[in-house]
């Protein structure tokens, strides 16, 4: 009865559990209590036609929420002055903040302006292109008289 039978012995695989030893129990003693009040039992008939029956249950009222104590006015306008006063000095320091970093942008914009044009001007003076007249010519003639290098 609990082999497996033939034509599904290769889909199904039969495990049978193994009964665990019953746990020891100690019944509570029980007392008569004789309620204050026997409930009133209620019958409702559903739309289908069923009964329910049962006891009411009144339903649970939520615990009376104690008042909160009131917060005085100049309380709130205190701390309302306070965050404001602290919202003006944090602007107030990031505004620093910031026309220091724009004066040491400026700064830097101005130097690389006078290292642009200084290289311009480097390059107008020691450029070997354009006319061969001037001073560097007149320069490099005495020189190479100086040092009687003929050409």
């Amino acid at each position: 009865m609990n082999e497996p039978t033939t034509h599904h012995s290769a889909y199904l695989a039969v495990h049978h559990p193994t009964p665990l030893a019953p746990a020891a129990v100690h019944p509570a003693p029980v007392l008569p209590v004789q309620p204050g009040a026997v409930p009133a039992v209620a019958s409702i008939v559903l739309p289908d036609g069923r009964i329910v029956t049962g006891y009411a249950v009144a339903p649970a009222q939520p615990e009376p929420v104690a008042a909160k104590p009131a917060v005085s006015r100049t309380a709130v306008n205190v701390a309302l002055g306070g965050v404001g006063f602290l919202a003006v000095c944090g602007g107030l320091l990031l505004l620093t903040s910031f026309i220091a970093a724009l004066t040491a942008f400026i700064g830097q914009l101005i130097i690389l302006a006078a290292v642009i044009f200084g290289g311009w001007i480097a390059v107008q003076v020691f450029s070997g292109g354009g006319h061969r007249g001037g001073t560097t010519v007149h320069i490099r003639k005495a020189v190479i008289k100086r040092n009687h290098f003929h050409r």
